[in-house]
């Protein structure tokens, strides 16, 4: 029986602490997670959902501010384990943790490329053909630890973020199911940190968007809905949209065609199909009737 120190916080972490539980070679000793936060309007303090997992099965949970701390690193040593898996936990484990037992991580992409905070909207925004999982020994770097296993999948070039994370949690769990059963130093290779590639933690301000180039902001939106969503300068939220096409140079925001149940925009290059809208501070609805409470048509700009 291994007993595994957790370390994870989204949807994503909750999948494979969940398949961690469910595994007869496994006894979770404890999960680290973080601190509940305040969400929505009214700021309730919400916890992880990797805390409410742990909770059902009554598993020792830490939810330390700063894991670097010195009495939460004390506090870690005095568990007994023989590894720590982590998955999109958002805190840096100092070396002292890292020397402790073996460190696993579970990172969601094809390592060396897009080591960060942001791997599987990085994915949709470069408009990448595959994405995939790697798991890895984890050293002081970020995501820089030798590999020892690498699992991947295709991406529709339609694919939404949702259905993509989805996609790699399941290719995730199943990834972790075979790393606790042989992992193995010996056999890691090495990153080529030659080939790396970043990615940064993404902000509100990401989803602003000019019209600029049609097939960007496509990809954009793929990787950004729902959060932090796609919107222009006025606040406006583009909902649902398709990609037109990429060759046609225009003014960028021009509205220039109308239909039953779509308007299609300019860009600089190329033109996006606009299903649906929300303006600030009101409900979603179809783009034609944002247009007609507007009295706008063609040739009017929704930038």
């Amino acid at each position: 029986m291994t007993r595994i120190i957790f370390m994870g916080t989204p949807d994503y972490a909750t999948e494979i602490l969940q398949t961690l539980i469910n595994s007869e070679e496994v006894e979770v000793v404890a999960v680290y997670t973080q601190p509940d936060k305040p969400v929505g309007r009214k700021a309730i303090l919400t916890p992880p959902s990797v805390k409410v997992l742990a909770e059902q099965f009554s598993i020792p949970i830490f939810q330390p501010n700063r894991l670097r701390d010195e009495e939460v690193v004390n506090e870690l040593l005095q568990i007994p384990c023989d590894l720590i898996i982590v998955a999109a936990y958002g805190q840096i484990l100092p070396k002292a943790i890292l020397e402790y037992v073996p460190c696993i991580n579970l990172h969601a992409s094809i390592l060396p490329h897009y080591r960060g905070a942001s791997p599987i909207q990085q994915s949709l925004l470069n408009n990448d053909p595959q994405s995939g999982v790697t798991a890895m020994w984890m050293d002081e770097g970020l995501d820089t630890g030798a590999i020892i296993k690498i699992s991947t999948l295709d991406i529709a070039p339609d694919e939404m973020v949702e259905s993509l994370y989805e996609r790699l949690t399941t290719l995730a769990c199943d990834v972790t199911q075979d790393v606790i059963r042989t992992w193995d130093r010996q056999s890691a290779l090495p990153q080529e940190g030659s080939k790396a590639t970043h990615c940064k933690k993404i902000s509100k301000s990401d989803g602003l968007i000019t019209f600029d180039d049609a097939f960007e902001i496509y990809n954009r939106y793929r990787a950004f809905t729902p959060w932090p969503g796609i919107f222009t300068q006025s606040g406006l939220k583009i909902k649902s949209m398709h990609l037109e096409e990429v060759k046609s140079v225009g003014n960028p925001g021009e509205i220039v065609a109308i239909d039953a149940t779509s308007i299609v925009v300019g860009c600089t290059r190329g033109s996006l199909r606009i299903m649906t809208v929300q303006a600030p501070s009101k409900q979603g609805t179809s783009a034609v009737a944002y247009l007609n409470g507007k009295r706008w048509g063609c040739g009017n700009n929704l930038a």
